[in-house]
């Protein structure tokens, strides 16, 4: 955007024995071309290092006219050029700001004050993030916004207060979360492309305090940094793209706080999510169904010197033996098998050059049209051929599940799709009241054919729940405070990226019904219990419990109404927040045992036939056994756990390992059909159905 410097005419300062304000009295117009106007303040005479004990920023006042106050965005920039928001698009159509202090101890957040504005409220961000020992002399700019044409407003005047009782910085000095400090050399990270920079990573292991002058154990390096996602990337503390380089700045394939080898990382920021949970939750619950979910940790983060609370640090979805397990797929790879996989697509934001058009309309809504997008091969290197293959198969799947015969077992919809995958990511994104979860950030990947066998579409990985997990002010299915609506439903909502609406008609047909109410009732006595959902986010609210106070300090949206537009008021206490989400999810729970359709006869909760290990690497012999059953690694992998289920799924034996092979005595149990399932460390399991006769 173009920069606009309003001369400064005349500035005052003003001495007291305990504080000193430098006063703007010139303002200007505020131009409504969406461009950032600059009103500055020269400071001079103070002392060259400003802190939160002594002498600091204490507050600043803003004097403005403007008939829709909504339209604005206001920052605060330092001489270092350290830029911090201070109100953003608050007060709807009111007017005006009028002698507005922004103090970070004041009751009343900008956000939920009235227009127009007079008193002293709580900035977006945080004041005493500037007083982080930078040099106060120099130029201050109030930087200032007018989003939208029609309405043109005035700063009268506007001042910087200096103190002996400054703003509170963040004297962030340890931490038990893993610390990560990136710098950029002041250079602002864009949307993108990449940038240079290096990341260090403290990480002195579980249960031991990480301080930030140890050095960096885990990682020291350099890294391509940009901003990613979409509406996050809007909030004030930015989610990151990170990508680990060698010391030329190409690719580097590392391991980061135990996570697997890869070079493409995410840095996801909680601003709007003040539990702090809503994506790793989903993420583990669809791991422990068997399928791939994004691995992460819990991280503190400071960016070129600056303090930016609690972020995970996590896996990014892409193909990879240990993310999404598919065949890679070379452009040279055009006929026959070759061709078959592995692909990753998804339902997100399209254009005409990475996605295609289906030829059906979501059954729900027959005049919305659909694109799918490419995302592996990329749509920069995916080939013709690979795009008609892709293309065709997803058209043969819509043929089957659109026509007369669709819940036929050999030639309707099951002859493209994974099933149990498609229900497992229909429980944790409804469990969950995901809208994004069926309209964007919807991935699906298939893997490539053999020569026995063709290899389905399966659902997944799940991704993207920062507007998951409560009431929000969007749409009824949404917003109901009683846990009701079905999320797959989107489409009634009229999304910004229409959903190809699939799940309507699979709930169409009574074997999906039932095999989604056996699934449902087979995890609701495991990871999906009350007991074993409050005892994970207990766990973790105690984990972050330090660190929490760290975060809302820096953000100051405990309590505030931010990001997504919640039904409820925002809890005002961490505490409240988890007692908030704990809440909201019994209510889902308890609305889904009685909503979700089906029935539990002749459930086989053990069929999980699209998550077995590829290759299989383990045998069991003899089967059919008699006393003794003996399980050995076909490769160098361990044996790490082994699980047995009886037909109807109740776990009866279960044992840890670390051998290439081991033997279970059988001979106490009945004859039948039973399910051994074995993990490597990755860890994968693969399942062999096992027949015991004595």
């Amino acid at each position: 955007m173009k920069k606009k410097l309003l001369t400064l005419l005349s500035s005052i300062v003003i001495f007291t024995l305990n504080a000193q304000t430098f006063i703007n009295t010139t303002g200007g117009t505020i131009t409504d071309d969406n461009a950032y106007n600059y009103y500055p303040i020269p400071v001079s005479g103070l002392a060259t290092a400003i802190n939160t004990s002594t002498f600091g920023i204490e507050s600043i006042t803003i004097n403005v006219l403007h008939t829709n106050d909504a339209d604005l965005r206001m920052k605060l920039q330092s001489p270092a050029g350290s830029v911090f928001v201070i109100t953003s698009f608050a007060g709807g159509t009111g007017d005006n700001y009028t002698n507005t202090v922004f103090h970070d101890s004041a009751a009343t957040p900008i956000s939920s004050g009235t227009a127009p504005f007079t008193g002293v409220f709580k900035p977006t961000e945080a004041l005493a993030s500037f007083n982080n020992g930078q040099n106060p002399n120099g130029t201050w700019n109030l930087m200032i916004r007018d989003q939208t044409v029609g309405a043109v407003g005035n700063v009268i005047s506007w001042r910087i207060k200096f103190s002996n009782t400054p703003a509170g910085y963040i004297n962030f000095t340890s931490s038990n979360l893993p610390i990560v400090i990136i710098n950029t050399g002041g250079v602002a990270i864009p949307d993108e492309p990449k940038i240079n920079a290096t990341m260090g990573i403290i990480y002195n292991g579980v249960g031991v305090m990480n301080n930030i002058n140890d050095s960096a154990n885990n990682y020291n390096g350099n890294i391509g940094i940009e901003i990613r996602g979409a509406y996050s990337a809007s909030l004030p503390q930015k989610p990151y793209a990170i990508e680990t380089r060698d010391a030329l700045n190409a690719e580097l394939n590392v391991s980061l706080l135990n996570m697997p080898e890869e070079h493409d990382w995410c840095l996801i920021a909680n601003y709007n999510d003040k539990a702090f949970m809503r994506n790793t939750l989903p993420y583990k619950l669809f791991s422990e169904m068997g399928h791939y979910g994004a691995r992460s940790q819990f991280c503190e983060v400071v960016l070129n010197g600056s303090y930016q609370g609690i972020y995970l640090l996590m896996e990014s979805i892409k193909r990879d033996s240990n993310r999404v397990d598919i065949a890679k797929l070379d452009s040279t790879e055009n006929t026959g098998i070759n061709v078959t996989g592995g692909y990753i697509i998804k339902n997100d934001y399209w254009d005409a050059s990475n996605s295609w058009l289906l030829n059906y309309h979501p059954i729900d809504h027959p005049t919305f049209n659909v694109n799918l997008v490419y995302d592996y091969p990329k749509p920069t290197s995916i080939t013709p051929q690979q795009k008609t293959y892709i293309q065709t198969y997803m058209n043969d799947f819509e043929t089957a599940l659109y026509g007369a015969n669709f819940a036929d077992t050999l030639n309707g919809y099951k002859k493209y799709i994974g099933t149990k995958s498609f229900i497992d990511y229909l429980i944790v994104n409804e469990l969950a009241r995901n809208n994004d979860g069926f309209k964007k950030s919807s991935y699906f990947h298939k893997d490539n054919n053999t020569a026995t066998a063709v290899s389905k579409l399966k659902a997944g990985p799940v991704w993207d729940f920062d507007w998951a997990w409560k009431n929000i002010n969007e749409c009824s299915i949404f917003s109901a405070t009683d846990g009701s609506g079905w999320a797959h439903h989107i489409n009634d909502c009229g999304p910004d990226v229409n959903s190809p609406g699939w799940y309507v008609r699979l709930m169409q047909d009574t074997a999906f019904q039932n095999t989604l109410r056996c699934r449902w009732e087979y995890f609701r006595t495991t990871i999906l219990s009350s007991s074993y959902l409050n005892n994970y986010i207990d766990s973790i609210s105690i984990y972050l419990n330090a660190a929490q106070n760290r975060h809302f300090q820096r953000w100051g949206n405990l309590g505030v109404s931010t990001g997504t537009p919640e039904m409820e008021p925002d809890p005002i206490t961490f505490a409240g927040q988890i007692t908030k989400f704990k809440d909201w999810i019994d209510l889902r729970i308890a609305w889904l045992d009685l909503n979700i359709p089906g029935n539990t006869f002749n459930c086989d909760f053990t069929s999980v036939e699209e998550i077995e290990m590829r290759p299989a690497n383990f045998s069991f012999f003899p089967n059919p056994a008699i006393d003794n059953l003996t399980i050995f690694s076909n490769t160098k992998e361990l044996i790490k756990q082994i699980e047995l289920f009886d037909i109807n799924g109740k776990l009866i034996m279960k044992m840890n390992v670390n051998a290439n092979q081991t033997s279970i005595n059988v001979t106490d149990l009945s004859n039948g059909i039973y399910i051994c399932k074995v993990y490597n460390s990755t860890p994968k399991f693969q399942t062999e159905k096992i027949v015991l006769i004595h």
